[in-house]
């Protein structure tokens, strides 16, 4: 994928509808339910395109539903209903469809994470997990199973991340306005995903195991890095947003980010610099820059709106200076239709 090319500008509604850009009903293309297990009331976990149903419909380890209404979906087979069993199930079929090379463009080697992904029976639900034996408490958690990161969107799981945005305050001449200045990194150019693009400050994707807090302090220090000292002494949770977001090529990403601010004091030393590769450079740039860029369509889909929220939680953004006020702030905070996802087979 190239970088990114400049839009015309965007309105901040244009902006969030970019990222949160799907609702079930609203293609052509049917989708059908993953479930957890056979049974008719087990959790929806995921959607599956038709061409992955196909695939799977080769596999061993997979039960295909159809009910006398017509209804269809897809699950694990009888027999495979712990963690650890789901889990060997997906690593051995993401690696064998890797290595077929099915689904370039989402799990071939160079987009190939090695990062294994929490599944959960109810995706708004405990983050828990058992520890290095996944069956240590039987089947009993909302945490099912794990897989590859990189299979995600072939899956349509709900995946979790962290964004923080590293900010300095700038006095205001009225001294009542914020104005603050946002560190902002480039995607470097060898990313598997949106290389060049910009992005916030400090973000990751959420392993399994990994609390939610130590996903910040382990990425600020490899992005950025951000010691951890001044990310346990300085760093706010503010919230999360959730959002459903369409891949141009079609795939499904229901996301949920948490979002932390780090407002470095006055004379902090501390300047956020590249440490790991995943990020080319960073620049200290006026929240007026910042915006122009996202306009622009600069940055990368979901970074944009962590900052439009930022901004609204900030007093920036406010019913009286943004006509689509409701409107945004309600498309930050979805959840992904996810009451219809096992109802029926959806489109």
């Amino acid at each position: 994928m190239p970088g990114p090319v400049p839009t015309a500008p965007q309105t901040f509604l244009q902006v969030a509808q970019s990222c949160d850009n799907f609702r079930i009903g609203s293609g052509t293309e049917k989708l059908i339910p993953w479930m957890l297990s056979p049974s008719l009331s087990s959790p929806a976990i995921g959607l599956l395109r038709p061409e992955v149903v196909q695939q799977l419909r080769q596999e061993p380890s997979w039960y295909f539903g159809l009910s006398t209404t017509g209804r269809e979906w897809v699950s694990f087979a009888a027999g495979i209903d712990t963690p650890s069993a789901r889990s060997r199930v997906m690593k051995d079929l993401c690696e064998r469809w890797r290595d077929a090379g099915l689904w370039p463009d989402e799990i071939s080697p160079r987009k190939w994470r090695n990062e294994l992904y929490p599944v959960y029976r109810n995706p708004f639900g405990p983050r828990d997990f058992p520890g290095d034996d996944e069956d240590a408490r039987g089947d009993t958690l909302n945490y099912a199973f794990r897989m590859e990161r990189a299979a995600s969107g072939l899956f349509g799981i709900v995946t979790y991340g962290i964004h923080m945005t590293v900010y300095e305050e700038v006095p205001s001449e009225d001294g009542q306005t914020l104005n603050c200045n946002i560190w902002v990194p480039r995607r470097a150019a060898t990313k598997q995903t949106w290389p060049g693009y910009l992005d916030n400050s400090v973000a990751g994707g959420i392993e399994a195991g990994l609390g939610v807090f130590d996903c910040v302090v382990k990425e600020s220090m490899e992005e950025a890095s951000i010691p951890e000292d001044i990310v346990r002494r300085y760093a706010r949770a503010t919230g999360s947003i959730s959002y459903f977001f369409r891949t141009p090529r079609g795939w499904l990403q229901p996301e949920v980010e948490y979002t932390y601010d780090l407002c470095l004091p006055p004379n902090s030393g501390v300047q956020p610099k590249p440490l790991d590769g995943e990020v080319e450079s960073f620049e200290l740039l006026s929240l007026e820059k910042v915006v122009e860029r996202m306009r622009a369509g600069l940055f990368k889909y979901n970074c944009a709106v962590v900052l439009i929220d930022f901004m609204v939680r900030k007093g920036i953004i406010t019913p009286d200076n943004e006509a689509d006020y409701q409107e945004i702030v309600t498309r930050l905070h979805g959840r992904f239709d996810y009451e219809r996802w096992a109802s029926s087979s959806s489109r």
